[in-house]
């Protein structure tokens, strides 16, 4: 009896040895970086990532986490040494669904895993409550988030990745009233923290130029229907219509507009400067005006070459956000490298402090904020299905801003 029990015993070990052996093939491509490192001697470094990877926002949250991708792997492929030893970046991506409380429970997931940086949220609503989860831990977090709350918590760990609503919407409510020759103004937000930030400053700055809001209205970030809200608009009779949100609701809204005769353009913020925004609204698309932080691609300091990489890792074009996903996880490995750490609360103060030359801007540098202090806007509209250049205020450009004179004129129209 005795041997049969030793024998039971040996043959459950000799089995468990196997399970475990599989289950470190199994570890997946995220994980085959890592061992490779620690069979060096070095540092598997663990960078979280959290964005809406499902539901009607995916297409935004997947092309920030390529950005992101393709940073990872770029800096693994110079073989980095911090510390001494050998060291590999892992990307450890969640699906926050753009929902709040879903955010805050990745966030404290992160914290628990032991993650070194966060590379995320996307939303303004789901990087906002995150922050503080964050900042009790000291960990820092580059957001793609644009709300002007999410920087004016007074968290040292809170920084950027595109310009503030507090920047892009001076420079529209401005533009529109100055270089569209608008008067009469109607505005729609979607209740969000994005989009009625957005709608809050593009108020402010109409105001100070001498526009007139002569009508704002509110919907939600889940509705498709916008006929009550658009005819009681049309009423007002405004020269143009301001939605702050996201493209599943923008982009339904300008065909509505078509449909019932409105001839006022539709202006919005830079979740409906897509290529989805385009598809979903089709014809109807042409005239539509909207607003993105930084520069146009080709512009870029680096953009073209980007654009290239990215077409031939992915097989697609860049979007949007993928260059401002690179730039902060490229920004965020450069100050590890320069504090000689990956430990955030010795990084941080680098971080807080970096000048890193990247995609997007040759300055990447923050304020004492975490607000970008090179931000640049540019203003783009739909012209025969595609998205054009009409102006592009701040910025470092590598090539001289399109001619926006006479775009400018025709979208007065």
């Amino acid at each position: 009896m005795r041997f049969t029990q030793l024998k039971t015993v040996s043959l459950a070990v000799a089995a468990a040895l196997v399970l475990a052996a599989c289950g470190n093939k199994e570890g997946g491509a995220a994980d085959a970086s890592g061992a490779s490192a620690e069979a060096a001697g070095g540092n598997v470094v663990k960078l979280g990532f959290a964005a809406p990877l499902t539901g009607p926002q995916a297409h935004y949250g997947e092309e920030y986490k390529n950005g992101v991708t393709l940073a990872i792997e770029d800096a693994n492929a110079e073989k980095p040494v911090i510390d001494g030893k050998p060291v590999s970046f892992e990307l450890v991506a969640e699906d926050d669904q753009a929902d709040p409380k879903t955010a805050t429970q990745i966030a404290q997931k992160f914290v628990d895993a032991k993650v070194s940086g966060i590379i995320g949220h996307f939303n303004s609503g789901t990087s906002i409550p995150a922050s503080k989860i964050y900042s009790d831990a000291n960990l820092p977090q580059i957001a793609m988030a644009t709300a002007p709350q999410f920087t004016q918590q007074g968290f040292k760990t809170t920084f950027r990745s595109m310009t503030s609503d507090t920047q892009q919407g001076s420079v529209m409510g401005k533009f529109v009233v100055e270089k569209l020759g608008a008067k009469r103004i109607v505005i729609v937000d979607d209740r969000t923290a994005y989009g009625q930030g957005l709608a809050d400053e593009f108020e402010k700055s109409v105001k100070a130029a001498g526009g007139e809001v002569v009508k704002r209205e509110f919907t939600t970030d889940k509705a498709t229907d916008f006929a009550a809200i658009l005819t009681s608009i049309k009423g007002a009779n405004p020269d143009i219509i301001f939605y702050g949100g996201a493209d599943a609701q923008s982009a339904p809204m300008a065909k509505q507009m078509k449909r019932l005769g409105i001839k006022a353009p539709l202006v919005s913020g830079e979740m409906t400067k897509t290529p989805t925004f385009l598809k979903l609204a089709g014809k109807e698309a042409d005239g539509s005006i909207a607003s993105l932080a930084g520069l146009p691609l080709e512009q870029m300091p680096k953009g073209p070459d980007y654009a290239q990489r990215y077409k031939a890792r992915f097989n697609m074009d860049v979007a949007t956000y993928s260059p401002y996903g690179y730039d902060a996880t490229r920004a965020m490995i450069q100050a590890m490298k320069e504090a000689n750490s990956t430990d955030p609360t010795k990084y941080l103060p680098v971080l807080a402090k970096i000048n890193y030359s990247g995609v997007t801007s040759s300055s990447w540098a923050y304020d004492d904020k975490g607000d970008l202090k090179d931000g640049g806007i540019t203003v783009y509209k739909v012209v025969n299905g595609e998205w054009t250049v009409m102006e592009t205020v701040g910025g470092r450009a590598a090539a001289p801003a399109a001619d926006a004179s006479a775009p400018a004129a025709s979208a007065a129209q």
